[in-house]
């Protein structure tokens, strides 16, 4: 069989390299199937057992084996015991629409529009823009290149391989509260001073996730919603999809200006406020202290609720977090919103809210319908990292790198642009506020920063005739990459003159 027709031509036919990051069984089995598809191996014809195949072709005798369970699976062989492997050719099983346009061509491409009318929102249209510019900003990610990609893969595939795991996703049973519950209400209780039960919280994919399902239960049509005159673009888009009205707030140097708030509003006027619990977005500032007792005192008084949205709080980066507002607030008027993991992949985090518990079981009831499947290995995975201090430990280990960049690349912009700016370095976060002085077109300074191949989201940019500020993220980027942006940022300044 070694050296028979069949043999050659598969002999003929399949070429793999072990040094591929494909699995050798995959790339032989993917070469077999493509000389039947090309007519090369016709259906009924015998292949070599697995011990020749494995001669034939210098491989173990069970990556043959792999070979031929793989064709097997796919349909494109049959084995039969005791007598051999034999090529099928998988059937077409479904029969064409006959066409009932005139354009008989047009029944086999797909539409590139509707037949029917609906109502589009310009809410959702996206701002972002594809660059081929070699150096990209953010708003303040982390760095993917930290992630323990060693590490990870050993945790990743201890669960994987657990026997349990397959239980659980094949059971309907449920638990009162899972593991994965029961470690995060530790955690944050450990971490944020809170005194919480599984049932005041719910995880989701992300904070979005979190912000849009509590919007959907707490906002109606033309309800306000206050923000700070400066704000995060994404949790308004959220706001303005639920069909909220927006107001804006002045904020300062010490956050939300809730003497305007209580100034300009009365009782049941307001249905939320959103706020940043421990550095606002995009400025920086932190909520002082007295402004958050007069807000939650003022949350009882005219009866709204506060959105919380404590996205940065893994990146303190000098002196301590700031303990959120929902970890004193006895009336039930905060929500808190939180996110868990972000020194992992981004399909590893998971988003979380605390809430009182009767709106919790409302937010339980929409999670549901969004995302029923859940994802066990990703809470089995934090679950463990939570419980063996792996959680903390990265975020410790990365926290001394991000703030050796944070001081980088306060220090660049402080060399590069000198009076021209000002400029504060944050106790955490990973993105500082750059204001320019005097002020500048920030559109055109993206513009000139395109040609230097640095791309500047538009989202980044605050300009009106108060402001003119970017904020500049500087987590995602290395000491080389922030001394070659900033330098890059001067020289497109300095074109605008």
């Amino acid at each position: 069989m070694k050296d028979s027709p069949v043999g050659l031509v598969l002999k003929e036919l399949i070429q793999f390299d072990k040094t591929s990051a494909t699995s050798v069984y995959i790339q032989i089995a993917q070469q077999i199937i493509n000389a039947i598809q090309r007519g090369y191996l016709k259906e009924g014809t015998a292949l070599p057992g697995t011990r020749i195949f494995s001669q034939l072709f210098s491989i173990h005798r069970n990556t043959a084996v792999a070979v031929y369970e793989e064709l097997g699976a796919q349909g494109w062989v049959e084995i039969i015991p005791n007598k051999g492997t034999f090529v099928l050719f998988p059937k077409s099983k479904t029969a064409k629409i006959k066409a009932i346009s005139n354009q008989i061509a047009d029944a086999y491409s797909y539409p590139k529009s509707t037949g029917y009318p609906f109502q589009s929102s310009f809410h959702l249209v996206s701002n972002e823009v594809f660059s081929n510019a070699k150096y990209h900003l953010n708003d303040g990610q982390p760095d993917l290149r930290l992630h323990p990609i060693n590490e990870f893969s050993k945790w990743y595939n201890a669960i994987l391989k657990r026997k349990s795991l397959v239980s659980k996703w094949n059971s309907n049973s449920k638990t009162k509260y899972s593991n994965f519950e029961n470690q995060i209400c530790n955690f944050l209780n450990a971490t944020r001073g809170f005194h919480i039960k599984p049932t005041n919280l719910i995880s989701t994919r992300s904070t979005e996730m979190s912000l849009y399902v509590i919007s959907r239960l707490l906002i109606k049509r033309k309800e306000v919603v206050l923000v700070g005159n400066l704000s995060n673009h994404n949790a308004n888009t959220i706001f303005q999809e639920v069909g909220a009205t927006i107001k804006t707030v002045p904020t300062d140097e010490n956050g939300l200006d809730i003497n305007y708030i209580e100034k300009h509003f009365t009782k049941g006027k307001i249905r939320c406020v959103y706020v940043c619990s421990n550095r606002d977005y995009p400025t920086t500032n932190t909520l002082s202290a007295e402004r958050r007792l007069h807000l939650l005192h003022l949350a009882k008084k005219y009866q709204f609720a506060i959105i919380e949205d404590d996205f940065d709080y893994d990146f303190q980066l000098e002196g301590s977090a700031m303990l959120p507002m929902a970890s004193s607030d006895a009336n039930g008027m905060v929500i808190y919103l939180g996110k868990l993991g972000q020194s992992l992949f981004p399909s590893f985090q998971t988003g979380f809210v605390v809430a009182p518990e009767n709106i919790i079981s409302e937010a339980k009831n929409y999670l549901e319908i969004l995302d029923k499947q859940g994802d066990l290995i990703q809470e089995q995975l934090l679950s463990e990292l939570i419980y063996e201090g792996e959680i903390h430990r990265l975020l410790k280990k990365n926290g001394v790198i991000y703030k050796q960049r944070r001081d980088y690349t306060f220090d660049c912009f402080n060399r590069y642009f000198n009076e021209t700016i000002q400029i504060k370095k944050p106790s955490g976060g990973l993105a500082l506020w750059i204001e320019f002085t005097p002020t500048i077109s920030l559109v055109q300074l993206a513009e000139q920063a395109s040609k230097l191949d640095v791309y500047l989201p538009k989202t980044l940019l605050y300009q009106d005739k108060n402001t003119c500020a970017i904020r500049f993220g500087f987590g995602h980027l290395n000491e080389e990459e922030i001394e070659i942006i900033v330098s890059k940022l001067k020289q497109a300044y300095d074109g605008l003159k």
